[in-house]
């Protein structure tokens, strides 16, 4: 379609799905806005799918304290440019894929506005829907085993094998040549083991731990990926070698400072909105090379997604996937067809 074409179809407003407040039952509401005016380097994308995570769930519960309300939900996009200045890349037509501003409106709307240099343009044999699996789980996944340092030989557990940030993990630390063991529910060992993890265990086996230190030896880990947080995060810091590297998903627990000083482990957060509240030019431009990474081994089949579950552009649909979100043992990946 020629330029002028696709500016002629923008419309005024929009259809978008939006908190009204932040609620225990996740209960949204469906709003008609303007749709966002782009100035300088932003681009205007027409939303074909977003992805859902379990931080869009947390924060539909909870809140969020730069959002003002009624806030429009959603991180994680896949889109088309229908709107840019005259030089700016990618330009008009270009399909990109973005994870957004936390600080900021969400992606559940039929537009969106995203600075330039955040997306990652999709390469033509690769579907949309499937690349919307991929920004947070996917960066998320990046970020860890580059916090943790991860080379060849090195050791490592990766915690919740079967959600997406494992299934991801599992695949990257393969590619660098470390040994995965990872925690997953029964249904899910196949899964994983086919993903390469080389030893699968039972999240909630009562005698975690003694398998875990059968298989592994006296060594501990080198590098633990913990997405669970608490009283986990505290048993892997004891699973750890001393001066093992450990990368969080989640806040941190308290910890016995006897702990700390018989371990001392090298602690890394992992945060991609931080990117934006930092008002980190380069964090965010980071995002935009991983996306880059993420899609490249998408289009040479070096990287599996996780199955996708199909869900309607409503309100009542999505909150019902978010709830589903925070149930635990989810192995897939919901994704909302906008356009």
């Amino acid at each position: 379609m020629p330029h002028t074409d696709i500016l002629s179809t923008i419309p005024a407003f929009m259809r978008a799905i939006v908190l009204p407040e932040p609620n225990e039952q996740i209960t949204l509401s469906e709003l008609e806005l303007p749709v966002p005016e782009v100035m300088g380097n932003e681009l205007l994308i027409k939303v074909e799918y977003v992805g859902l995570n379990p931080v869009d769930a947390q924060f539909a519960k909870q809140g969020f304290c730069k959002w003002q309300y009624p806030h429009t939900l959603g991180l994680d996009a896949v889109g088309v440019v229908v709107k840019a200045e005259k030089g700016v890349f990618p330009c008009v037509g270009a399909r990109v894929m973005f994870h957004g501003n936390v600080g900021e409106q969400g992606v559940l709307s039929e537009y969106v506005k995203v600075p330039n240099f955040a997306v990652s343009v999709i390469p033509d044999d690769v579907k949309s829907s499937h690349a919307a699996t991929l920004p947070c789980a996917g960066m998320s996944a990046l970020v860890a085993l580059d916090k943790l340092q991860l080379s060849e030989g090195d050791s490592i557990l990766i915690e919740a094998g079967g959600g997406a940030v494992g299934q991801f993990a599992i695949q990257f630390a393969k590619q660098r040549g470390a040994t995965v063991f990872t925690t997953a529910s029964k249904r899910n060992h196949k899964l994983v083991k086919q993903l390469g993890a080389d030893m699968v265990f039972d999240y909630s086996d009562k005698k975690l731990v003694d398998k875990i230190r059968r298989e592994l030896g006296p060594q501990g880990f080198d590098a633990v990926l913990d997405s669970i947080g608490g009283d986990t995060t505290i048993r892997n810091v004891e699973l750890m070698r001393f001066c093992g590297r450990i990368a969080c998903l989640n806040p941190l627990p308290k910890f016995e400072q006897e702990l700390m000083y018989r371990r001392a482990p090298n602690i890394g957060i992992v945060s991609l909105g931080g990117a934006w509240l930092a008002n980190s030019l380069c964090a965010q431009q980071r995002m935009s090379f991983m996306g880059n990474l993420l899609l490249e081994n998408l289009a040479n089949n070096s990287l599996v997604i996780p199955e996708i579950i199909a869900v309607d552009f409503d309100a009542k649909s999505v909150s019902a996937a978010l709830n589903k979100q925070l149930q635990g043992g989810f192995t897939g990946k919901q994704i909302v067809q906008i356009s």
